[in-house]
Formats: C-alpha cells, structure tokens, sequence
C-alpha cells in the first residue's frame, strides 16, 4: 500500500469546565468529547526521497507550522529506521478557529495514516504521546473513541454519550484559544465532578466555562447562539467560534437548518462515538 485517504473528523466539547490554572500556566479541565461524522480528509502518498511534501497550504498557516507537517516530522523522527517520506493532500472542511478540533485532527490522522504506510507499527499509547507533544486535542483523536477528559484534555477515560444530530453553526470570525484562556474575565473555579453524574439528570447544568467570554468578544458568536438557542440548548464548543444544538434526530436537526436566515453558515453532523477515522482504518484491515 503506497496511498491512503482517510478522514479527519471534527469534534464537539458537549461541556468544558475549568478548575483552575496550573502553575505551568495550562488549565485544569474536565470535558466531554465526541466525534461528528463530518470533518477533513487527508491523502498521503508514499514517496522515495524521504521528503515531506504538503500538497495544499493553508492560508494564515505556513507549511512549517501546519499540524500536518510537524506531525509527520515528529513522527519520522521516532522511526527506528529511514522513512520513505509523503506527499500530504488536505480537503479541508472544518474552519480554522472553530473549535472543532480540525488541526488537531487532520494531525491525529497524519500519524495514523503514515504510521500504517511506513510499516511503523506504534500503537495508540504510543502515537498518542506524539500528538500530545502538538497540541492537547491530538490524543482523543487518536485514540478514536468519545471520552470524558480531564488535565488539559489528555486524561481521557472512554464514554458512551447518546449519538444524537447536531446542528454546527459557524458565526463569521475566528477565535484565538490563546486569548481566550489569558482573559481576565474567564471562569477558573469550576468544582470538580464526578463522571457518572455527568451522564445522568438535567445536562444544562453542565456548560462552557469560555462561552461568556466569547460572547463579549465576538458579537457573531452571541448572535448565533441566540439563533440557534430558539429550538433548544445551544452551547460554544472548546473556545470556538462554533456553536452547536443536539436533536434527537436528523429530520429534525436539518428542519431546523433548512430554516437559518441567509448569512449562518454551518453544517449538520451525527454525534459518534467512535471515530470515522479509525472505522476507515479497521474496514482496511
């Protein structure tokens, strides 16, 4: 096998609760993912020279910086022998600045996908501690199963919430994580809980610990969510910029898109809770 084409799916934060910041200037977290089954799709293609080629850039982000290369790097670097390097191609869906988790995905199915075409043989654990070292999103994209998360995001233990639709809404601007988590204004005391209760009772008890502040921040993000809160609970996902309602169903979900005042782009997507990438992976095994 000398080519692959996998996806790269993107990711809600159904909560996001901060406890508090750590000394190292990271926050303490408590969040639970899920997968969407709707996100990028990442081609690699060996090739002889062991080069590392990206076939597409990607605009405000250098080839050098792009998640997708400096994975690829990392994990040549961890090889015990010489790779034959790839050619990398990205259709790229999911906004940049979303919150989606698109960078840390499209990163996520790098290693996976190249850790399989240079014969590599790493496990999870192992090209998990990899993506940690890019971002702390990479992890639960590789290991490809919905998880309640802890730490900055890389504690994960696997969870089993209800695969229900999703209404995707992206407000037209793009969030900085960084500014967001150096905000003076930002809810850092959030109590600990448990991860049974997160499953059981009212689920509105649970929110994002950085909706108040992107709120604002960013006017377009407070308009959609009052749009999109006319049919039910709408919540930001990780630091944003998108936001999201749950349905119980997809006829619903897309009634509800099919009437969005012109201007709301966004999409509709089926909550999963294993990733589409490593579906793709066992169907090629």
């Amino acid at each position: 096998m000398s080519t692959l084409t996998l996806p790269a799916p993107a990711k809600l934060n159904l909560f996001l609760h901060i406890l508090g910041q750590r000394t190292d200037g990271y926050h303490e977290l408590q969040t639970l993912f899920q997968f969407l089954d709707y996100g990028d799709e990442i081609g690699l293609t060996c090739r002889t020279d062991g080069l590392i080629r990206l076939a597409d850039s990607l605009p405000e982000v250098t080839d050098t910086d792009n998640l997708i290369y400096r994975a690829a790097q990392r994990l040549a670097r961890s090889a015990s022998h010489p790779v034959p390097g790839a050619t990398i191609h990205i259709n790229k869906r999911l906004p940049i600045g979303g919150g989606l988790g698109g960078g840390s995905s499209n990163a996520a199915t790098t290693l996976l996908g190249l850790n399989r075409l240079w014969g590599l043989e790493k496990s999870l654990p192992e090209l998990a501690k990899i993506g940690l070292e890019l971002g702390a999103d990479v992890p639960v994209f590789v290991q490809g199963h919905a998880a309640w998360g802890e730490g900055v995001g890389e504690v994960l233990t696997p969870a089993n919430p209800k695969e229900d639709w999703f209404v995707v809404v992206k407000p037209d601007c793009c969030v900085s994580t960084g500014e967001i988590f150096s905000h003076q204004g930002l809810t850092r005391n959030t109590p600990r809980i448990k991860i049974a209760p997160a499953f059981e009772g009212d689920a509105s008890r649970y929110r994002n610990d950085c909706e108040d502040v992107v709120r604002r921040l960013y006017p377009e993000v407070q308009e959609g969510l009052e749009w999109l809160a006319q049919f039910g609970p709408a919540r930001l996902t990780g630091t944003g910029a998108c936001i999201f309602g749950r349905f119980p169903t997809e006829s619903k979900a897309r009634n509800i898109w099919a009437s969005k005042p012109s201007g709301i782009t966004g999409f509709v997507a089926k909550g999963v809770n294993v990733s589409p990438l490593h579906k793709k992976l066992t169907e090629l095994n």
